[in-house]
């Protein structure tokens, strides 16, 4: 990425942000993509319309909402093009095999006719059985949250406000399921869209999606509350605000991470340098240190009301918490006026505090220096060409690679069962990803190649007593060009490896899912095992009618207006 200047603390080293249990403590920041997503639409003055709304009272039918992007005479239009259904309870799944749902969606790229709104009316709702054009790039579905839906549905219709406490515990109304996107069943490829300044960044256009879902969501529950009672209640903007979109994910997120190397680094060093960057300056004024004090209270409280019933993340919340009564401490008592004082006060945490809270407080860090670091987002894309292989490259150095980027591939025992206990593979029913245990099932004829430590450490092994150029090793053993393409890839992108074994018995999937999510702008991460999870999207963000006079940056955390005391 550029590098405007040298910058006076250096990034944190790959071998230490590039493992599994940091990665699966990460939180959302100023560049993760929603914010992104909302400070231009926001800075552009983009437009809101809701074009068609026909929705029956049995809450079926559809309703088109389009975001036009500013009022240039180049402006694009996008158009969310929602279909709602009467779905009976027996049939709402999260699984990925489910058939139906309570709405099903597509983005739009302009404003659809009605001619086309009726062949998307054909396909949209039947998602993997439909097809699409290239007019869509994303195709979405989503079911009501069945603690919440009613409940509020009823509230509303007796003229009343629903449960304020009960929306900070569930936090959303509908929960999307898949967010489809680049190609899939038909949608638009990457390529289609990657130029436009709008959508450059990655997932622009998922993040619009689930964006404009929100609102959706919102109209029908009202909608829905006034087809019982004309004099329904109108929910309270404080109380609207508190419901993001739920969702949930799981392997088929996972391998993103591994498969994708050139565009990670990407993501991770653009994160690498804001922080470096902030660490470096040599002093902060009064409005910084005030700015990070109040992010610091509102975290607090997220990690108050953060909750979880899965062992694994009630422990991490545990050590969250302790961590943040530190920090907060810590902050109260700490000299702001000496010299460096965010490098000292990173240097505090990285000693005092857990693995969760050292990423907080990264994230954290970055809230007072939006002019100084959100230009970082525009270096998250990447064409992830596949680079031709340099043959010439020593054998000698392709093994000084291996050693300085795998040191602990070198080191693990991967005759040991524990080191090989996993096989990642591709459900032919479904084509997506699963883990396997390879003890109990005979799958190594169908792994893929998801383990780029094992992978580097048998190329290693393979190498000894070799030289001359890898060219014509490789002649001999093509089985291993995938893995020297990566090597030479990761010489030049130094977080685009993962430096932990992902297919040890004890790792676990969603620290991989956390880590994409926690860049989508994600929050409340709920495991519902070691593979899945849910998590809540734009809550506390502004709506739409909200966003031209609303802070498109500060919604992240909870507000601390009306926090226990």
């Amino acid at each position: 990425m550029k590098q405007p200047a040298p910058q006076t603390v250096t990034m944190r080293d790959p071998q230490e942000v590039m493992r599994l249990a940091r990665m699966g403590s990460m939180h959302q920041s100023r560049l993760s993509f929603m914010r992104v997503l909302l400070r231009r639409m926001k800075g552009e003055g983009w437009q809101f319309f809701r074009p068609e709304w026909s929705v029956d009272a049995r809450g079926e039918g559809h309703a088109v909402y389009t975001a036009r992007t500013g009022a240039a005479r180049d402006a694009r239009a996008y158009s969310l093009v929602a279909f709602a259904h009467d779905l009976p309870a027996d049939q709402r799944s999260d699984r990925v095999i489910a058939t139906a749902w309570d709405a099903t969606f597509v983005l739009f790229d302009g404003v659809p006719t009605a001619a086309e709104i009726e062949v998307l009316r054909a396909n949209v709702p039947k998602q993997e059985a439909g097809r699409v054009s290239q007019k869509v790039l994303t195709l979405s579905r989503a079911n009501r949250s069945v603690r919440m839906w009613d409940d509020v549905v009823a509230a509303l219709a007796r003229g009343e406000q629903p449960d304020a406490a009960k929306i900070d515990d569930v936090g959303y109304l509908m929960r999307t399921t898949a967010v489809y996107g680049s190609a899939k069943f038909g949608a638009a490829d990457r390529a289609v869209i990657a130029a436009r300044p709008e959508l450059a960044a990655p997932f622009q256009a998922e993040m619009l999606t689930v964006y404009l879902i929100r609102t959706f969501v919102m109209d029908l529950v009202g909608h829905m509350a006034r087809a019982q009672n004309p004099e329904a209640a109108k929910l309270d903007p404080a109380l609207k605000r508190r419901f993001g979109i739920g969702n949930s994910t799981g392997l088929g997120m996972a391998p993103f991470l591994v498969n994708h190397p050139r565009l990670i680094h990407r993501w991770m060093a653009a994160r690498e340098w804001a922080l470096a960057e902030v660490r470096g300056l040599s002093h902060a004024n009064a409005e910084e240190v005030e700015v990070f004090r109040s992010f610091t209270a509102r975290a607090r409280r997220n990690a108050e009301e953060w909750h979880s019933a899965h062992p694994l993340q009630q422990a991490k919340l545990a050590q969250l918490r302790a961590d943040m009564a530190a920090l907060t401490a810590q902050v109260a008592a700490h000299d702001f006026d000496a010299a460096q004082p965010w490098d000292r006060l990173w240097r505090w945490g990285e000693a005092h505090l857990g693995l969760e809270g050292q990423e907080q407080l990264a994230s954290l860090l970055l809230e007072p220096y939006g002019p100084l670091i959100d230009h970082a987002a525009d270096t998250m894309s990447v064409d992830e060409t596949p680079a031709r292989i340099d043959g010439q490259m020593e054998i000698a150095d392709v093994r000084a690679l291996i050693e300085r980027i795998h040191p602990k591939a070198l080191a693990t025992d991967w005759d040991a069962p524990e080191a090989c206990a996993r096989v990642w593979y591709t459900s032919a029913e479904k084509l997506e990803p699963r883990l396997g245990e390879r003890a109990e099932e005979d799958l190594d004829a169908y792994a893929n190649a998801l383990c780029p430590a094992h992978d580097a450490a048998k190329l290693y092994a393979a190498l000894e007593g070799q030289s001359g150029p890898v060219a014509r090793f490789l002649l001999r053993a093509p089985e291993h060009r995938h893995t020297l393409r990566r090597l030479q890839m990761a010489a030049t992108h130094p977080y685009a490896e993962i430096r932990d074994n992902t297919t040890h018995a004890e790792m676990a999937p969603i620290d991989l899912l956390r880590a994409k999510l926690s860049f989508f702008g994600a929050t409340r991460f709920d495991p519902r095992s070691d593979r899945w999870l849910r998590i809540t999207m734009f809550q506390h963000a502004p709506y739409p009618d909200e966003l031209a006079h609303g802070d498109p940056d500060g919604w992240s955390y909870p507000p601390l207006e009306g926090a226990p005391g």
